[in-house]
């Protein structure tokens, strides 16, 4: 029999890793979660806005019970779906505008400059021209990449003109997958005279900024924007690919408040509220100056084990807790680690994937090394170039979280999980060349 108190929450493209993490939630004892839709029909292919609210619908209208929440932790369409959703049965969530200042990477440019100058250069591409050029003022090192992607798809760092003209060549053969689905939900907003005429299908170019790579996550929870934790993200050599994303962040105190400040600007600018959301940083110790990467208007699902290391209660807490309409203050250092880890452990070349642990193995690994926790991405027999949502120059093979007492003990920790895991794979030698001839440069 259910709890009085019990409320449903319904959670979009709900997985089975999240699990754990949202059962650890406080307060979870009296929330039901509920699945609504499935990765798969949220980033197979092309996806049909339209056609996801018709089937979210369809359950939630079938559903014999109070909807107390809808919350989701993925990208686009994910992100959309939980306002639009949300508007329609009555549930807590920011508005679908100032999600869509997020998501489209050029509007939040426009959005961005009007209260910080800490974010790169930055103009269109005409993806019609016949010779595409780079935007006026903005110089090689750069980034392309469209206004909308998945997991930094069709995103591609360029040094040079021919370089250049690669990337946007990339760029218009696959901008249309996400493009196309991201102008329905443009439609349903008031855009502003600066972006008429954009579109979803428009192509960035950005500067290149160096340094550190830190992600801040916060929430806005009736207009007041909170910081509840800084992290540092480390790539592997000489690739934009992430390493690791470790918890607590390293960076000298004032830095720390300088991103708190500018976040907080950008974010009341945005005019979000009564969410989770991610920003990502550049600081060059160098300079001493930080750059603003991106905004992620949405629940920061990958890192959950880490503030639960750390703090004692994963930042699902926050996400429950605002759509549930409760105060999402998350505790400070009450964990049993002083530091935690997520490892992305990568390939960078094509192969079929021969082995793969069990989960009895991955129960074995997870109960021999204390404070760690497996997933592993792909399937036996599957190509790692068929995997979806992988960024432009690797294929992610397992995410590995660790809690250790210094940063050491992570690595260590890691390291003993990668070779215990087991993973191989038949690699097709013109594969291994051809993605030899993409290795970035930066």
């Amino acid at each position: 029999m259910p709890e009085e108190n019990q409320k449903n929450v319904f959670v979009i493209g709900l997985d089975e890793a999240n699990v754990p993490t949202l059962n650890a939630a406080p307060g979870a004892k009296v929330l039901q979660f509920h699945p609504l839709l499935s990765i798969d029909e949220l980033q197979g292919g092309e996806v049909s806005v339209p056609d996801l609210i018709d089937k979210a619908q369809g359950v939630l209208d079938a559903f014999d019970g109070s909807i107390d929440a809808i919350v989701g932790y993925w990208d686009f369409p994910v992100s959309t779906l939980v306002p639009i959703l949300g508007e329609r049965y009555g549930t807590r969530s920011t508005s679908l505008e100032s999600v869509v200042k997020c998501e489209h990477k050029y509007w939040s440019r426009l959005e961005q400059q009007k209260v910080t100058d800490r974010h790169p250069r930055f103009g269109r591409v005409d993806l019609e021209a016949d010779d595409p050029r780079p935007p006026e003022g903005v110089r090689f090192p750069m980034w392309i990449k469209p206004a909308l992607s998945y997991s930094s798809e069709l995103a591609f760092g360029v040094k040079d003109m021919d370089e250049f003209r690669a990337a946007v060549a990339q760029v218009r053969k696959g901008i249309a997958r996400v493009g196309r689905p991201f102008e329905y939900i443009l439609d349903q907003v008031d855009l502003p005279p600066e972006m008429d005429g954009v579109g979803a299908q428009v192509c960035l170019a950005e500067e290149a900024m160096t340094g550190l790579q830190v992600a801040v996550e916060g929430y806005v929870h009736e207009g007041e924007v909170t910081v509840y934790g800084v992290l540092d993200s480390i790539n592997y050599p000489d690739t934009p690919c992430f390493l690791r994303h470790q918890y607590p962040s390293t960076l000298p105190p004032p830095v720390i408040r300088e991103l708190h400040d500018v976040t907080e600007r950008v974010m009341r600018r945005i005019g979000f509220d009564s969410a989770t959301f991610s920003v990502e940083y550049f600081y060059d110790p160098k300079t001493q100056e930080i750059g603003l990467l991106e905004i992620n208007p949405r629940h920061s699902q990958s890192h959950a084990e880490l503030f639960e290391y750390v703090d004692g209660v994963p930042n699902h807490h926050c996400m429950l807790a605002l759509a549930l309409g409760d105060d999402p203050r998350m505790p400070h250092r009450e964990g049993p680690y002083a530091a935690a880890a997520k490892w992305y452990h990568r390939w960078f070349t094509d192969g079929v994937v021969r082995d793969v642990p069990s989960a009895e193995d991955i129960e074995r690994i997870e109960r021999d090394i204390a404070g760690v926790r497996v997933d592993v991405v792909p399937e036996r027999g599957q190509r790692l170039s068929e995997l979806s949502q992988q960024d432009s120059y690797s294929y992610e093979l397992a995410h590995v979280f660790t809690g250790g007492s210094d940063e050491k003990d992570l690595r260590e920790k890691y390291d003993h999980c990668v070779a215990a895991l087991g993973l191989t794979f038949d690699e097709n030698p013109q594969d291994d060349q051809e993605q030899g001839n993409e290795n970035p440069q930066h």
